[in-house]
């Protein structure tokens, strides 16, 4: 009886040391995968590992002091800029040439030439946005998130009030500014007339095809690409006050004229501080889509 009970004993032991080193592989296993995935490295963009190689270039060649990084960081913010410029040119010579291949091949669009305008437009801003987000996530891997866009949330009404507010002293600000640089700069001719794309409405559907591209489209796309992207991507890199400098700019540029890409410039400097304040382009496109509706009646509404 003695010799039973001690076997049952030695029974019990061993199966409790065999639960123990079972739960003791379990808690090792458990460790190692937490170790493996503490040890992973996180995804970096193929765009962040080219700009860490480039520093450790730098630093090997001893290299790694101040004006160096600053340079560097210079040029990145002028990459940027330089890649919102090119991405408007390609996509202006890639629907043009479009245009001049069904032309060659027999297509007539006289007649409708408000309807293509419209059309042709669209296609630009949307192959302009597909390229300048789109081909840095597919080549570098640099993406880009909605919140870095300015395209947190839906309109508020403090959206609405900033842009209203704002709308009232871009106008002060532009009409100011454009008196100084008429006394400055008399060679600018502040009074020439802006290519908007649209010439001869005639009808209800031409005025509101016209409309939509001037006061909804464009604004819409624009600050996307530059309040939303641009001033992002600059914003992440470094302080506000050149971020807000190259996005303005930019956008001036882009408008193509001395007098309408200074008075733009100014209105994007009032923009860019709503998207400093807020987070967000939506008062920046309020203010927009109120100057753009400015121009749209000035251009074509109080002809009629």
């Amino acid at each position: 009886m003695t010799t039973k009970k001690t076997n049952d004993k030695v029974e019990k032991v061993v199966k409790k040391t065999d639960k123990t080193t079972k739960s003791a592989e379990k808690s090792t296993k458990s460790s190692e995968k937490v170790t493996k995935i503490a040890a992973k490295p996180q995804e970096v963009s193929r765009y962040r590992r080219l700009i860490e190689n480039l520093r450790a270039r730098w630093n090997k060649k001893k290299r790694s002091s101040k004006a160096w990084k600053i340079g560097l960081n210079i040029a990145e913010l002028l990459v940027l800029c330089a890649w919102v410029w090119v991405c408007l040119e390609a996509s202006q010579y890639i629907v043009m040439g479009a245009l001049r291949v069904m032309v060659y091949f027999g297509f007539d669009y006289a007649g409708h030439e408000t309807v293509i305008q419209t059309v042709f437009s669209a296609v630009i801003y949307m192959i302009c946005l597909g390229i300048t987000i789109g081909l840095p996530w597919l080549i570098l891997g640099e993406k880009t998130t909605r919140d870095e866009c300015g395209l947190r949330g839906l309109f508020t009404w403090t959206d609405i009030g900033l842009g209203v507010a704002g709308f009232v002293v871009a106008m002060i600000a532009i009409l100011l500014v454009t008196a100084v640089v008429a006394i400055i700069c008399p060679w600018i001719d502040m009074e020439q007339a802006q290519d908007v794309g649209f010439e001869n409405l005639v009808g209800f559907k031409d005025m509101m095809l016209a409309f939509v591209t001037l006061v909804v489209v464009a604004p819409l796309c624009e600050e996307i690409i530059f309040r939303g992207w641009l001033y992002g991507k600059l914003r992440a890199r470094t302080w506000a006050m050149p971020a807000i400098i190259l996005t303005s700019i930019m956008f001036g540029i882009a408008h193509g004229q001395w007098n309408v890409g200074i008075t733009v410039g100014v209105m994007s400097v009032i923009m860019c501080l709503i998207r400093e304040m807020t987070g967000t382009i939506w008062g920046g496109m309020i203010i927009h889509m109120l100057k753009n509706g400015l121009a749209y009646y000035l251009l074509f509404v109080r002809f009629i």
